[in-house]
């Protein structure tokens, strides 16, 4: 009895083990970049295959760039759909949104059209800009994390997004005032 409680207890530690020091690796990730800091710089293209790079906008907009688990997903599809009716609002006072995501190009253009999304979603298919963010986690996609740029590139606000449905207008209330 003691001997299978025993391989039970070291079989837990043994599968459990890795998932703990993931968590923990995913958490000193996520903290890497802080509000203040510069954003760092990227280009990417969205799925038409129009480039966008973030230092392009310094001096002229704040930038609100959100990282999405997957395109086509319930989730997803919600925080997509609630920019994109409030696009006007972004539009009209000069924020551009940048929505990026690991997905490919391919499944990007297949999320826009299915939804009519009218802002640039963003492919890290190569999981770089991602990484360099700290958003990509260890199931293979990016969490749902939002960084709001002031327009001199600095992170004015680190939002880890739990209310997907009101997103839109949470990210916009903070960057107007910028």
């Amino acid at each position: 009895m003691k001997r299978s409680i025993y391989l039970l207890f070291s079989a837990l530690i043994l599968i459990l083990g890795p998932f703990s020091k993931a968590q923990k690796k995913m958490e000193v990730q996520k903290s890497i970049l802080k509000v203040g800091m510069s954003a760092p710089n990227f280009t990417l293209e969205d799925a038409h295959g129009n480039h966008y790079t973030l230092s392009s906008f310094r001096g002229r907009m704040p930038v609100i760039v959100y990282f999405y688990p997957k395109a086509g997903t319930a989730g997803c599809t919600k925080e997509a759909c609630g920019i994109r009716d409030d696009w006007g609002k972004f539009k009209k006072n000069k924020i551009q949104v940048l929505g990026i995501s690991v997905d490919t190009k391919k499944e990007i253009l297949k999320f826009i059209k299915d939804n009519s999304l009218n802002f640039p979603l963003l492919s890290d298919a190569t999981t770089k800009v991602s990484k360099e963010y700290g958003v990509y986690n260890n199931q293979g996609y990016d969490n749902r994390i939002t960084f709001i740029i002031n327009k001199k590139g600095k992170i004015n606000n680190i939002i880890n997004v739990k209310n997907i449905e009101e997103h839109a207008e949470e990210v916009f209330k903070i960057a107007s005032k910028l």
